[in-house]
């Protein structure tokens, strides 16, 4: 009897809850400018108010006298637990639902807001439309805000669920990719590459199970790409951060917009080919949905910033007193940029080249610095041009790092990317005399993507030595080195050992492109809602397809072609084992039983395992665990990846 009891009262209780989760909230209409007297079209106190959007009539509606901005929502008094929303647009306006955006925040400012739900397509008239809200945090303030230009136009909303201030358990991502939300102090535009704005910012990632926020300062920055619709940022973080699992602690960070490159993803896949030939650094990124000031941006790639520091160029800092002897020979970052002279702290090298001083920065960098670095350049090219410059000890290659100098150069061809030797970054340690190539960065134009290029693959030699963009005299720069017969065997070495052993091919890169468009689908889809350009011609690209699945075709049919034409261009030679350096990487991994990888320090590291047929089995920018388990593979040889560097192991 007892025991049936219990059951009964059991059953009662998750009613209960279920009831409880299902109530309509009530509260205190709020909305974000005054109301619009569309008879008279100036702003109105009693017609078109807040309080119409909680009126139960689907024919009545509010709207807002601003027509961008604009919101409207309800103060519950405490917080509570959103469940479910429900909306109906405005009688003969469906359209202006699509893309808003309900927020929930526990500031009357909205300054903490996080976003727990996106309209998709535009809501039906006279109805309401009802959807989930999977959020374990309380919200007292939530709001709908409008898409720009549509003064807010909206005729019901709904908000259900309980009281409770709740946790961060499990929040909302508006699609299967990580979630920034961006407010700027009272919603003011970016329209500065120069001026910072402050505001406040939240990350939801791991699928919901975690979130970061703090405040920062957001500008706009690129060049050719500021001048496109969707924008491009760069942030700074109040405080460092690891942001999503990624490598670098740092407060700078960029958004990348994107727009001309319709797969979303050439600067993501140009990104792993660099890890694959074990750059010493890659730039990290993931692809994050955006949403700022309440307005749904788009899918953007959100990654480092190219600077000094660790995780990223971690070359010796340097400070104002280090003018002379050895601490005046490191570390510096420079780009060969052809928009040098827009900025500060530039020279044009003896050879013609625009070089951009990265590091220092010019409001750090003193004179000494400043000459030894130019000095240093230049010697180094004039080194390249002399008639000595194959020599091995006193030739370009005790300047110049030739195995990222060649790693370079194959990401950039096989990418087929125009614009490869148009900024070119490097980088010197203060106890080393050569200057290092890389990061790799910028390629939207890329993977056949360029009017100017396209198609790659019918080019009659490298991309940079015909149709390239090349700063200053940059093509005749690396002319002079593949001139040298050794630097030509050398990246005959290079690209054979990454074919063979690194498992650089075209099946291992259209795996990874669909397993991106499988994390990205929802994200894309909202994308090209917000900038329908799919049957558009933007910037410079080469041809329309039509459709996502279209330009992504467009890139795998491209890496299929250009990995032939590339063996054939290079050359391929028979290699059995991994040519690299032995590193310090070793000592990270012990092997316990079968399909087991322990990885010591596992946090600090980004970790990638290949089978030998080049499937990843394991990929995570940073790992939570220093125990991996994998699958099992043919046999018992696995290729890990720390930090950019491969090396061979046997599980047994």
């Amino acid at each position: 009897m007892n025991r049936y009891l219990t059951i009964i009262t059991s059953l009662i209780i998750f009613a209960n809850f279920v009831q409880a989760q299902d109530n309509k909230l009530s509260g205190t209409a709020i909305g974000s400018s005054p109301s619009v007297d569309y008879n008279t079209s100036t702003p109105s106190t009693t017609v078109n108010t807040p309080n119409y959007a909680f009126d139960g009539n689907t024919t009545t509606f509010y709207a807002s006298f601003d027509r961008s901005n604009t919101w409207v929502g309800m103060d519950f008094g405490t917080a509570c637990r959103i469940t479910k929303i429900a909306y109906s647009p405005r009688i003969s306006q469906p359209g202006r639902t699509t893309l808003a955006i309900f927020e929930g925040a526990n500031n009357i400012d909205f300054s903490d807001a996080i976003p727990i739900y996106i309209v998709p397509i535009a809501a039906t008239e006279g109805i309401m439309t009802y959807a989930d809200i999977h959020c374990s945090r309380g919200f007292r303030y939530v709001r709908y805000i409008s898409p720009n230009d549509a003064r807010c136009n909206i005729a019901e909303l709904a908000f259900y669920g309980y009281q409770g201030q709740g946790d961060d358990s499990m929040l909302p991502q508006l699609t299967a990719i990580p979630t920034i939300s961006i407010h700027t102090e009272n919603c003011i535009d970016i329209t500065s590459k120069e001026e910072y704005l402050y505001g406040t910012a939240t990350l939801v990632y791991n699928d919901g199970s975690a979130i970061w926020q703090d405040s920062l300062r957001i500008r706009g920055r690129g060049n050719a790409s500021w001048e496109f619709p969707k924008k491009p940022y760069r942030i700074k973080l109040n405080n460092k951060a690891h942001l999503a699992g990624l490598p670098a602690n740092a407060k700078d960070w960029t958004l990348i917009n994107n727009y001309g490159d319709k797969t979303l993803m050439r600067n993501l896949l140009a990104n792993d080919i660099s890890k694959r030939l074990n750059m010493p650094y890659t730039p990290a990124g993931i692809p994050v949905d955006l949403v700022l000031n309440g307005e749904y941006k788009g899918c953007y790639q959100f990654c480092d910033q190219i600077e000094v520091d660790k995780k990223r160029v971690d070359v010796d800092k340097m400070a104002v007193t280090d003018i002379d002897g050895e601490n005046l020979k490191g570390g510096y970052l420079v780009e060969i940029d052809a928009y040098a002279n827009e900025g500060t702290s530039w020279f044009n090298s003896s050879r013609g080249n625009p070089v951009t001083i990265k590091y220092p920065k010019d409001d750090e960098i003193v004179w000494a610095q400043r000459n030894y670095i130019e000095t240093y350049f230049n010697e180094m090219e004039n080194i390249l041009y002399s008639g000595y410059y194959k020599d091995e000890n006193t030739g370009y290659r005790s300047r110049l790092d030739l195995d990222t100098f060649l790693k370079h150069f194959i990401v950039g061809e096989l990418s087929g990317n125009t614009d490869t030797y148009w900024s070119v970054y490097m980088y010197k340690y203060r106890s080393d005399d050569h200057f290092y190539v890389g990061p790799i960065w910028d390629f939207d134009l890329a993977f056949d993507n360029d009017s100017r290029t396209y198609p790659v693959n019918n080019l009659s030699d490298y991309i940079y030595a015909t149709n390239g963009s090349c700063a200053g005299y940059m093509r005749s720069f690396v002319n002079q080195i593949l001139s040298d017969t050794k630097a030509l065997d050398r990246l005959s070495d290079i690209w054979s050992i990454a074919r063979k052993n690194n498992y650089l091919s075209a099946d291992s890169l259209i795996e990874l492109m669909d397993r991106y468009a499988e994390e990205m689908d929802a994200s894309q889809t909202l994308n090209f809602i917000r900038w329908p350009i799919l049957n558009t011609y933007v910037h410079l690209n080469p041809r329309v397809y039509g459709s996502y699945q279209g330009e992504l075709n467009n890139v795998k049919n491209y890496l299929r072609n250009r990995f032939t034409w590339l063996d054939n261009k290079i050359g391929l030679k028979e290699v059995t084992e991994i040519d690299e350096e032995p590193t310090s990487q070793q000592e990270c991994i012990v092997y316990t039983e079968r399909n087991t990888i322990i990885v010591k320090d596992a946090s600090e590291k980004r970790i990638i395992i290949y089978s030998v047929d080049g499937k990843i089995l394991y990929s995570n920018e940073s790992a939570d665990a220093e125990i991996i388990n994998v699958p099992t593979p043919n046999n018992d040889l696995y290729i890990i990846n720390i930090d950019g560097i491969s090396q061979k192991i046997f599980v047994k």
